[in-house]
């Protein structure tokens, strides 16, 4: 249920295309809420069926052109009574602990090179979310809407680092339980 609301939020920062909103997912919202360019373009379709966006008209009538969005004063009204529910936590699931569980029963062959390569991966994130905030959130800029947002990323940057002392953990653990000499 949630990505027409993530394409709703979206557009209502700023009307856009399905392209133009393939590639905001790539850059923002799809670092925790990922959609195809197939489900955004279904969502669009759903979205406007439903009377809560609608197309802008075109400036010139053009074969081919681009068609951008716009949200409806229902679709507002549905993204404000989405965000004011409450909502359950989802449960934890995670493969890499699930494959730690299945360890202890049938060993660890394998198992360090993939979580160092997790780890890896989860401080280029960590780096880049830290990117990301250095250059969109300097201390004066201060404005509701830049806090939430700020938030949302300061989430992405504790989930990362969180990650990065479990994992670097993990390895140390792995490690203290190797045979002498393995």
């Amino acid at each position: 249920m949630s990505l027409p609301h993530a394409i709703l939020t979206a557009l209502l920062e700023k009307p856009s295309s399905g392209l133009e909103l393939t590639r905001r997912f790539d850059k923002s919202i799809g670092y925790f809420w990922s959609a195809t360019h197939q489900q955004i373009y279904r969502e669009l379709g759903k979205l406007e069926a439903h009377g809560l966006i609608r197309t802008l008209p075109a400036e010139a009538p053009a074969r081919g052109q681009k068609k951008s969005y716009e949200v409806l004063p229902a679709g507002r009204a549905e993204l404000a009574r989405w965000a004011a529910a409450a909502q359950d936590p989802k449960p934890l699931r995670d493969t890499l602990l699930l494959r730690l569980r299945a360890a202890a029963v049938v060993g660890t062959a394998g198992l360090e090179s993939d979580l160092r390569r997790h780890l890896e991966l989860h401080r280029r994130q960590l780096a880049e979310y830290q990117e990301i905030e250095k250059r969109d959130f300097p201390p004066d800029r201060d404005a509701p809407e830049d806090r939430l947002r700020h938030l949302v990323l300061r989430a992405g940057i504790d989930l990362e680092t969180f990650w990065t002392q479990w994992l670097t953990h993990a390895l140390a653990e792995c490690a203290a339980l190797r045979p002498e000499g393995g």
